[in-house]
């Protein structure tokens, strides 16, 4: 990882590097530019290649995004892409974290709805270019869950849930499944159609017209087998988050009153209460050596997008194994479902 600097050291030596001028014009230099917002990184971003010399006019220009990062980093010769730990490489975002579609809209990042980021997009004419449609973050490991697990993060420790109301749920092994009123998507928001979608798809056509616009049901599509083979789920689509029109996640109880309204499951929850680090240690060790994938910890109360990577963490069982392969281009076997009161045996 590259030298994190301080705030004048990332100043002094962006523009020593660009000998003080401008990088798209030549003019005199006046601002050192954060390529990708600092205020999406946890140690604040100062990286020289994440910095740009820049005048007045060209400034204003990459703050509205009609200059692109990756256009900044070409001019530049910036071959280092710094991105905050939580964003995913494969995709190109924006200077406020938005991902960039290669059809040229965007989806909303956890900045987007501030009032300041709000003003610059408007600003640049650019907020008819973003979709309704948002990707589910990126979670994040518990610090002693499976380690050396390909391109996933782990928080450094648990210390920002202490003395909070926290819910401790089963992490369930399907498909990450994401409902508006008008869209479903897996994991993917361009995600195309596949036999084990198909009960989830049937599922949203009946509630679909309930969900407020701009909310979302977050959950798990257990239909198919992906690792784990389940024989007793309650439903095959179970609910583990659900957002408003702010992007704001609601608190859990009202996650469960309005699953409620809907008539959805939830996923199966383990704890609910005040956070306790040993208790939790106690509930993650008891994963290891079971059929189970593991579990997810969450504060109980409501919280923003941008709040998602410190708000949630998980925690994968030391005896989980992916096979190889991906599950969809397998068989599909059918997990299986027991008595269901108001719907019946599914």
């Amino acid at each position: 990882m590259e030298k994190l600097l301080t705030r004048d050291e990332f100043r002094e030596k962006t523009f020593d590097r660009d000998n003080h001028k401008c990088v798209v014009c030549g003019e005199q230099a006046i601002d050192a530019h954060h390529i990708i917002e600092r205020r999406l990184f946890s140690d604040g971003g100062y990286y020289l290649s994440n910095g740009a010399s820049l005048c007045e006019k060209h400034h204003l220009e990459a703050e509205m995004t009609l200059i692109s990062p990756q256009e900044l980093r070409d001019t530049i010769g910036i071959t280092k892409l710094i991105l905050p730990d939580h964003l995913y490489r494969e995709y190109e975002y924006d200077k406020w974290g938005n991902i960039m579609l290669p059809n040229g809209n965007r989806l909303k990042g956890e900045l987007f709805f501030d009032e300041s980021v709000q003003k610059i997009l408007n600003k640049g004419d650019v907020l008819k270019y973003f979709s309704k449609y948002i990707k589910y973050p990126r979670t994040y490991h518990i610090p002693w869950s499976q380690p050396d697990r390909k391109d996933d993060k782990y928080l450094k420790d648990l210390s920002y849930f202490k003395d909070k109301e926290i819910v401790l749920t089963e992490k369930m092994d399907g498909e990450n499944t994401t409902m508006y009123n008008d869209y479903i998507h897996a994991r993917s928001i361009e995600s195309g159609s596949h036999p084990s979608r198909d009960y989830v798809k049937s599922l949203w056509g009946k509630i679909g017209w309930e969900i407020p616009d701009g909310w979302r049901i977050c959950g798990e599509n257990l239909f198919a087998k992906h690792t784990i083979e389940y024989n007793n789920l309650t439903d095959y689509f179970q609910v583990f988050s659900i957002w408003n029109e702010r992007n704001e996640c609601l608190s859990w109880k009202d996650t469960e009153e309005y699953c409620k309204i809907l008539g959805l499951k939830t996923v199966p929850v383990l704890y609910k209460g005040l956070f306790d680090e040993e208790l939790i240690a106690r509930y993650t060790r008891d994963f290891d050596g079971l059929n189970k994938e593991g579990c997810v910890l969450r504060v109980s109360e409501a919280f923003t997008y941008g709040n998602f990577r410190r708000s949630v963490a998980k925690y994968v069982g030391k005896d989980f194994v992916i096979p190889h392969g991906h599950w969809s281009k397998n068989k599909i076997i059918l997990n299986k479902v027991i008595q269901d009161d108001k719907r019946g045996t599914i």
